[in-house]
């Protein structure tokens, strides 16, 4: 049988394995020990400088006092655990507009050798510091280079005397440093008697060998510029206020009474749980390509963002009925609930009601045309997606793992992609962003499904997820790398003949051909190429906005362990599944 999918174009695979793939370490106990946590702090932080506005520089006692004032408001009072790590990331905050003033090419990024795999690595040193070798081991080299890109001078040394004779020339105006805490403290004197802008990244490890470091914090400081007007836009804040709008109250408020039954019951299932990432990115688009940036949302807006939950949640009742899933949200499916005709009536409702709220939205005729062809385009590509794995079903057997992606960039970037362009239509910068947003969504959805698809296998999976295996990119790549009895488990798997297998002794197989990690990796860097993806887009705020979506998203998902903390954890061994 020939696969219905189409093949994935080629994308370069980078050679790093990102930090958080090559090395399980915890942070030490001076630091939040989840990246949540740490970008709690920092939501914390932020708020806390807009509205008491410290400056800077500032002496180390006066630090330690707004400090703890920070503490009291996390729920560390009298608890200076995180006291040093608050205070860092506080002088980071308070320097933090200064730096988006100074331009790339004044500005030192500083980072210490103990990033390196200190074992493998082949780089050599000079009276500069390391030399790094392009090797891809570890996260200096994507650093590096696009800070050079940038235009940084670029130093990986440890030491003040370096970075106080560069000052002394008058060629660098601002430092972006990564450094562990200990070194941090004593430096501090030097820096804020040189009253030079300074942010400084803690290191996740202080013991000076194979350190990590919050990779999306060091990507969005070397990155701060003030032509980006979005870089104080609250993106945590403007997520909490889309989700608003799916109350039953706003739901009326926006679309109107309900008539009749069926619409309540649609309506219902709408406002349902969901991440609402998809209204959130119709939003986030406009706000940073709008006219009149700073001002409030527009009402009419909430209109076009709407639909695309509403195009999305339809989906989500035809997917229930189509691969007999009967639970989701922790309720009972749509389906299960109301009978598959209702279900399915609703599901076509809700599709209506997204081309109906686009029409009325107070756009201009041809802005409307744009977005209904947006919208229908989207929704094609999507059923090409559902079918193609529909197809699969009726005579399932092993897919290559470019087939499943290429299932996934059908099935799920296009709803991404549906998003940002009603954002940017609205805003009537479509045509010069179109292709920009089309590849960026492309990798962005792809990731964010590798990041569901490993998630079905997790830590809270239930067992009837082998019963009905959909294309996994996880369970393709582990056939890939597997030989003898695992690869005719899995095989068995893919064909729905495997009765006998348990989710323990195939989260096992997939750990031991180092499938996880293989996974995380391929996580990693679509998410990487969604963002190589705004290398040439000229607008400062769409580029600025997009790179923090992305962490914005996914550092609001977690991906249920079962990778090797998870094993060590519960004590999983082969021996104990086999």
């Amino acid at each position: 049988m020939s696969q219905p999918v189409e093949t994935l174009p080629a994308i370069k695979v980078p050679r790093s394995l990102p930090p958080t793939v090559t090395r399980f370490r915890p942070p030490k106990k001076n630091i939040p020990q989840t990246k949540p946590e740490r970008d709690r702090f920092l939501r914390v932080i932020r708020n806390y400088v807009a509205r008491e506005n410290p400056i800077p520089p500032m002496p180390v006692e006066e630090l330690d006092v707004h400090a703890r004032r920070i503490l009291a408001e996390l729920g560390y009072e009298n608890d200076d655990t995180y006291l040093h790590y608050t205070a860092v990331c506080l002088n980071n905050e308070m320097w933090r507009e200064t730096l988006a003033a100074i331009p790339f090419e004044r500005r030192l990024l500083l980072m210490p050798k103990c990033l390196r795999v200190q074992d493998k690595c082949p780089a050599p040193f000079d009276e500069f510091g390391l030399l790094c070798k392009q090797c891809g081991l570890c996260s200096i080299q994507d650093f590096q280079n696009e800070a050079e890109r940038l235009g940084y001078a670029v130093l990986v040394a440890e030491g003040s005397a370096i970075v106080m004779s560069l000052i002394q020339t008058g060629q660098i105006e601002a430092i972006v440093g990564i450094s562990c805490l200990p070194v941090l403290e004593r430096t501090f004197p030097y820096v804020e008697a040189a009253a030079i802008p300074s942010i400084a990244v803690p290191l996740l490890q202080d013991d000076c060998i194979n350190t990590t470091v919050d990779i999306d914090w060091v990507w969005e400081y070397i990155h701060l510029t003030s032509d980006d007007q979005t870089r104080r836009l609250d993106l945590t804040g403007l997520h909490e206020e889309v989700r608003t709008w799916f109350s039953p109250e706003s739901i009326e408020q926006i679309m109107g009474p309900a008539d009749g039954r069926q619409e309540e019951i649609a309506r219902e299932w709408l406002a349902r749980d969901g991440k609402r990432w998809r209204p959130f990115l119709t939003v986030a688009a406009f706000q940073a390509l709008r006219a009149d940036s700073g001002q409030p949302i527009p009402d009419d807006l909430r209109k076009v963002a709407l639909a695309t939950e509403l195009f999305h949640k339809a989906s989500l009742i035809h997917d229930d009925i189509e691969d007999e899933d009967f639970s989701r949200y922790g309720q009972p499916t749509l389906h299960a609930e109301h009978g598959t005709p209702i279900a399915l009536n609703a599901g076509d409702l809700l599709i209506g009601e997204g081309y109906r709220l686009i029409v009325e939205c107070a756009a201009a005729p041809v802005v409307k045309t744009a977005m209904l062809l947006i919208a229908a385009e989207g929704q094609r590509e999507l059923c090409r997606g559902q079918g193609a794995e529909l197809l699969w079903a009726r005579e399932p057997q092993a897919l290559k793992s470019s087939q499943v992606l290429d299932i996934f960039r059908l099935k799920t970037a296009p709803a991404f992609e549906v998003a940002l362009k009603l954002g940017a239509a609205y805003a009537g910068r479509l045509d010069e962003v179109a292709s920009v947003l089309e590849e960026y969504s492309e990798n962005l959805g792809i990731a964010y499904q590798i990041r569901d698809d490993m998630d079905d296998l997790g830590a809270d999976a239930g067992d009837n997820q082998l019963e009905k295996l959909r294309p996994s990119v996880l369970l393709a790549l582990a056939r890939e790398r597997t030989k003898g009895s695992d690869h005719d488990t899995l095989t068995a798997l893919w064909s729905h003949q495997g009765e006998n297998a348990d989710l323990a002794s195939i989260r096992t197989i997939v750990h031991e051909s180092g499938s996880d990690e293989k996974c995380l990796l391929l996580l990693e860097t679509y998410k990487a190429t969604a963002i190589r993806a705004l290398a040439d887009l000229e607008d400062a705020n769409l580029k600025g906005l997009l790179r923090r979506v992305m962490g914005k998203i996914f550092n609001d998902l977690e991906i249920k362990g079962w990778c090797r903390e998870f094993e060590e954890k519960n004590g999983v061994t082969r021996e104990e599944n086999s």
